[in-house]
Order: structure tokens, then sequence, then C-alpha cells
């Protein structure tokens, strides 16, 4: 089961570059009015909520230590709101830079969460 767990974290870890890294390159183009939704950032939000969702589920099987409930249902509601934000405006050329800056802050926001709050 720990390999499991290592397993999903780092699957998490890719997820979260594919959708923050997507966001960070597309800096420029959201300047200029022209940003878009790469297809990497729909993976990547669909890779976080799923290896997020086993991760709790292997750590609750393993009984490996009390998790945080508000704290991960807090992470799970702003993935689904980053989730749906991608869904939307994926095929929208330009996407509109609100959508794109919101899916840019609540992955900020849910790494915060991630590593500050205990």
């Amino acid at each position: 089961m720990d390999v499991l767990r290592i397993i999903l974290l780092i699957l998490h870890f890719v997820g979260l570059a594919m959708l923050f890294g997507g966001f960070l390159v597309q800096q420029k183009a959201i300047a200029r009015g022209e940003g878009t939704v790469l297809p990497i950032m729909w993976r990547g939000a669909l890779t976080q909520i799923v290896t997020g969702v086993l991760l709790v589920a292997t750590i609750q099987m393993g009984d490996l230590f009390e998790l945080n409930n508000v704290k991960l249902a807090v992470k799970l509601l702003i993935a689904i709101v980053i989730t749906v934000l991608v869904f939307v405006y994926r095929t929208r050329k330009p996407a509109p830079s609100w959508a794109l800056w919101t899916v840019g802050a609540l992955t900020f926001a849910n790494i915060v969460i991630a590593v500050a709050w205990h």
C-alpha cells in the first residue's frame, strides 16, 4: 500500500505541474487577451482530482495517520472549481483572462493549503 501511495503522490505532483505549468506558459498570451486553456491543463486538472481522491482512500485504508477532513474538503472543492473552469473554457479561443487567472490563483491556493494548513 505504501508503494501505491507514493506512486499516487508523484502522479498528483505531475498533475499539479501540468495544470500550473500550463497556466504559467500562457502569461504573455493572457496579457495580450489571447490566452487559452491548453489541453495539458485539462489533463492536469483531471489528474489532480483522481489522484487526490485515491491518495485519501489509500491513506484511510492504510490507517497511516489522521487526516484533516476539513482541509481535504476545501482542497477538493477548489479542485472541482478549477476542473469546471478548465472544462468550460477549453474550447474557447481566446479564453477569458479572468478564467485563466482564477485557475492559476486557485491552483496556487491549493498548493498553499496543502503545505501550510496542518
